[in-house]
């Protein structure tokens, strides 16, 4: 059974760092690619992060772009989201992703989710 588990969450002064890591296990370690993603009310599900496994190919947000880092550990089979001066409009729930196809890593096409954890940066 494919599973992500996420930890790293909580909160943080704005101008603060928190990294979030991502387990993989069973079919989602299998992964074309692999995303975070952020959901605030009113705004539904937003992609921060998207990473191409076989390419190395990364694509930012245009708000997150310079701040936050994807990165994935083959060998842990782990994702991370590396973020740095974070804004009280970061706030949260994040979650990781992944898809069996490179392309397919959206909020609608997406095979894998995680369960999801709040990120909270106060002013």
């Amino acid at each position: 059974q494919a599973q992500l588990e996420e930890s790293g969450g909580g909160s943080v002064q704005a101008g603060g760092s928190l990294r979030l890591s991502c387990a993989t296990s069973g079919n989602s370690a299998n992964s074309g690619c692999m995303a975070w993603f952020r959901q605030v009310p009113k705004k539904g599900r937003e992609r921060l992060a998207r990473l191409i496994t076989a390419t190395g190919d990364i694509e930012y947000l245009d708000s997150v772009q310079g701040r936050f880092i994807i990165s994935h550990d083959r060998a842990n089979a782990t994702l991370a989201l590396q973020m740095n001066g974070l804004k009280p409009e970061d706030s949260g729930v994040y979650f990781c992703a992944s898809a069996h196809r490179a392309n397919y890593c959206g909020a609608y096409t997406a095979d894998y989710w995680s369960q999801g954890i709040p990120v909270i940066v106060s002013s």
